[in-house]
């Protein structure tokens, strides 16, 4: 079977340098396409991310030769590839604006961007949480005239570094009430260049710009239903939030109490109920699929962004430090790799559950 040939936008900057690290070998896709901004444009794709590669990985040769086009130049992406990956860098209008566009020109698109994260008929997906979110799809190509293109978005990194393990719980009959957290965000969510290491060397940053609001609105979307064409969000679950930027390269760290509406497992069913969890994706063996999207740390310090920020391909989400909790009913500290699974990794997990789904047929 032939490898379907993706495009990614935004590919000279971080996370879409991900996207291109993480596709090399792919067994379903391969990048034929690389884009960027007009100043980019033109050159291959190793000169245009010349002295600024930041993976760790060297750059896959068959990407470093691709000559970099303009990302609004639709017309060529068309001809390049069938879909695409969006992680353009510009004012959140203008991405909305061609976003849509390129779904209007027949090319779908999974964004790794927030301007359409509260779209209504746009899904914001966590695949192991909300799979069944992509059936709005053909409402929203009727809504629109659109034949073959969609929009796919992924929700604020943060946010899947615990809510997969909010969900479980939800699904195994135990329905949460309110929760409070604190997210300890590594650097590498604020981009490159980022802050500056004088910010945050022997310092926190306690205030990070519309992190709080996302992470207090979002998962009501993630865990809606889908109603009339659009997206109903779930308003019996609140939260509040405390975001913070730290001293860490990658790796989102949360620390989350919460209080259960109704009854209110053991400490023990708890961790069965993470432990045991499995998802669609596991159930269709997709190929970026963690083997476990939650692994327990047993360990009292566990976990830590050094140690568990790459568990399972960087895919899985790790929790521990499970215990009572004096104010809420339990409380745990969770962990996932920001710019993995809490972006390209977590937009190419969408897009193979789009292809066994069949909307990239």
């Amino acid at each position: 079977m032939s490898k379907i040939r993706v495009g990614v936008l935004g590919a000279t900057g971080m996370v879409g340098q991900q996207f291109v690290r993480l596709l090399r070998d792919h067994p379903w896709f391969e990048v034929a396409y690389v884009a960027a901004s007009p100043r980019s444009a033109g050159r291959k794709y190793a000169d245009a991310v010349a002295g600024r590669w930041h993976m760790e990985e060297d750059m896959p040769e068959a990407v470093a030769d691709l000559v970099v086009g303009d990302a609004s130049d639709i017309a060529r992406a068309k001809k390049e590839c069938r879909f695409v990956f969006s992680a353009v860098e510009m004012d959140k209008k203008a991405i909305a604006e061609l976003e849509a566009e390129y779904a209007a020109n027949d090319v779908p698109v999974v964004s790794n961007n927030s301007p359409h994260r509260w779209t209504p008929d746009v899904p914001m997906m966590i695949p192991e949480v909300n799979p069944d979110h992509l059936d709005i799809v053909p409402a929203q190509r009727k809504n629109r005239g659109w034949k073959k293109g969609f929009l796919v978005v992924k929700p604020n990194c943060s946010l899947q570094s615990y809510l997969t393990a909010v969900h479980a719980l939800r699904a195994a009959g135990y329905p949460v009430g309110k929760m409070i957290l604190t997210t300890l965000q590594a650097v590498s969510g604020a981009g490159y260049p980022g802050n500056a290491s004088l910010d945050l060397i022997d310092n926190i940053l306690p205030f990070i710009g519309g992190e709080e609001e996302k992470s207090e609105r979002e998962p009501l979307k993630i865990l809606g239903r889908i109603e009339g064409g659009q997206f109903v969000n779930d308003e019996s679950i609140r939260i509040s939030a405390h975001c913070n930027r730290v001293a860490v390269v990658d790796g989102h760290t949360a620390c989350v109490s919460l209080a259960f509406a109704d009854k209110k497992p053991s400490l023990d069913e708890v961790k069965k109920i993470w432990t045991e969890f499995r998802g669609v994706p596991q159930a269709l063996d997709l190929p970026s699929a963690p083997a476990r999207p939650i692994v327990y740390r047993e360990e009292p310090n566990r976990p830590q962004p050094r140690k568990d920020r790459d568990a399972d391909k960087a895919m899985a989400l790790s929790v521990g430090r499970l215990r009572e909790c004096l104010v809420f009913d339990i409380r745990f500290v969770a962990l996932s790799h920001n710019t993995v699974r809490g972006a390209a990794g977590g937009g190419i997990l969408s897009a193979e559950l789009l292809r066994a789904k069949g909307y990239l047929d």
